[in-house]
C-alpha cells in the first residue's frame, strides 16, 4: 500500500474530534485510507444490503456496534447525522469514534452545518500526489500523462487506461449527475465536460457554455458547474483583486482538476501526443496548480488560492495566501527560460501583490535570479517541501 500524506492528518483529527469527514472524488483511496489504519466496522451506504441495517432504527443499529465505525458514501443515509449527533453529544470527550467518507462535497458540508458543526474535522483526500508515488517507479511525464487516480495510474496500456477512464466518466455522468435533478442528457453533459476540457486554463465564460449547449442559460450552467465542482471534477480558480489601480480580470479560471481526466476527455492517449498536443501548456500548468494546492492544503490550513490578471495582460497563474505571506508562482512548460518569463513575477513583487514568486519549468537546475524569484524543476518542487 501507498502511505498517503493525508494520514497524519486524518489521525491528529481523530485525535480532535468525536467524528472525521473524509471528502474526495471517487475511487481517489478513501476507503483503503480508512481500512488501512482502522479495526472497526465498515458500511458502505450505497450498498442496499449495508443501508439495509440501519433501515428501521438507526440509533439502535449503531448501539450494536463497536467504536469505531466507518460509513462509505455517508450522504446516502442523510438520517445518520442527526442521530450521530445525539450520540456524540452523550460523550464529548471520546474521540475518533465516526469516520464519514464521502464523494459529494456540498451535500456532506450541508448535512455537517446542520448536525454535526464542531464536532467533526474534514480533511479533502485527492488522488495520488507525485511525492506519495515514488514506490510505484513512475517518471513525472508519465504520472502527468496518466494522473493520479491509483486505478487509472496502474494501467500500463493505453487501452485499459482509456477503458477506466470511460467508465469512470460513464459513472459521473449516467449515475451521480442525475441524482440532483440535472435536465439535460447524458449526451450534453459529455459534450459540457469536453467544452471545459477545451477551456482548461482559460477564463470561464458560462454565458458562452450555455449558447454552445443550445441556449441554455449561464444560470444554469452555473449550477452544473457546481455540480462538477462538488464531485471534485474542476476547479474554478478565483481572481485576486489587491488594492490596486489596475482594471483586475473578474472571470474565475476553469480546470479539469485530474490531468488524466483532462487528457482522456482531449483525446491524449500517449506522451508523444500529450508533447506535441497544443494543449500541453495549459495542461502542465493545470497539474501543477492542483498538485500544489492539494500539498499546501495538508501542509498549511487556510491558505487560500488565486491567480491574477490584469486587463493589460499581467498574469501571475497562481498565488498561495498564507495570510502573512503571498507566493506567487508562473509555469512554463519549456526547458529553457528567459527573463521575460519571470517578469510579471517581478512586477508583482514590486507592486505588492505577492512577496516572493518561483518560476516552475522542466528543465533541470534550481537557481534564484533575484533575492525573491527562484527558478525551479517541476519534478524537485512536487517532490520537495513547499
Amino acid at each position: 500500500m501507498i502511505k498517503r500524506k493525508a494520514e497524519i492528518i486524518v489521525r491528529e483529527l481523530a485525535q480532535q474530534f468525536p467524528a472525521v469527514l473524509i471528502l474526495g472524488p471517487r475511487q481517489c483511496g478513501k476507503t483503503t485510507l480508512a481500512k488501512h489504519f482502522l479495526t472497526g466496522e465498515y458500511f458502505d451506504l450505497e450498498r442496499p444490503s449495508d443501508q439495509q441495517v440501519f433501515a428501521d432504527d438507526i440509533e439502535f443499529a449503531l448501539r450494536r456496534f463497536k467504536a469505531p465505525l466507518i460509513f462509505d458514501e455517508a450522504q446516502m443515509l442523510p438520517g445518520l447525522f442527526p442521530v450521530l449527533k445525539s450520540m456524540i453529544d452523550l460523550d464529548r470527550r471520546q474521540n475518533g469514534r465516526f469516520y464519514l467518507l464521502g464523494s459529494v462535497n456540498p451535500v456532506l458540508v450541508k448535512h455537517i452545518s446542520e448536525s454535526l458543526a464542531g464536532r467533526v474535522g474534514i480533511i479533502e483526500l485527492t488522488p495520488f500526489l507525485f511525492s506519495e508515488i515514488p514506490p510505484l517507479k513512475i517518471e513525472l511525464a508519465d504520472f502527468w500523462l496518466r494522473g493520479g487516480f491509483p486505478d487509472a495510474l496502474k494501467e500500463n496500456e493505453s487501452s485499459r487506461w482509456q477503458r477506466w477512464q470511460e467508465n469512470y466518466s460513464r459513472t459521473f455522468i449516467e449515475r451521480d449527475i442525475p441524482r440532483f435533478g440535472v435536465k439535460i442528457s447524458a449526451l450534453e453533459v459529455r459534450r459540457l465536460m469536453g467544452m471545459l476540457a477545451h477551456q482548461h486554463g482559460g477564463l470561464l465564460n458560462a454565458s458562452d457554455l450555455g449558447r454552445s449547449l443550445g441556449g441554455i442559460s449561464y444560470h444554469t450552467i452555473g449550477h452544473y458547474l457546481d455540480l462538477m465542482e462538488g464531485h471534485f471534477l474542476v476547479r474554478r480558480l478565483s481572481p485576486y483583486f489587491p488594492n490596486l489601480k489596475k482594471r483586475i480580470v473578474k472571470s474565475a479560471k476553469i480546470y479539469i482538476r485530474d490531468s488524466g481526466v483532462l487528457h482522456y476527455l482531449l483525446g491524449i492517449f500517449s506522451e508523444r501526443s500529450l508533447l506535441e498536443s497544443p494543449k500541453r501548456g495549459s495542461s502542465w500548468e493545470g497539474f501543477m496548480i492542483e498538485q500544489i494546492i492539494s500539498r499546501e492544503t495538508l501542509q498549511n490550513a487556510g491558505s487560500l488560492f488565486y491567480f491574477y490578471r490584469t486587463h493589460a495582460g499581467a498574469e501571475i497563474d497562481l498565488i498561495i495566501d498564507r495570510g502573512s505571506e503571498k507566493i506567487g508562482y508562473e509555469f512554463k512548460c519549456s526547458v529553457t527560460i528567459g527573463k521575460k518569463d519571470w517578469i510579471n513575477l517581478r512586477a508583482g513583487i514590486d507592486e505588492g501583490v505577492i512577496h516572493r514568486g518561483i518560476m516552475v519549468y522542466m528543465g533541470e537546475r534550481n537557481f534564484p535570479v533575484t533575492d525573491q524569484i527562484n527558478i525551479v524543476n517541476g519534478e524537485k518542487l512536487l517532490l520537495s517541501e513547499l
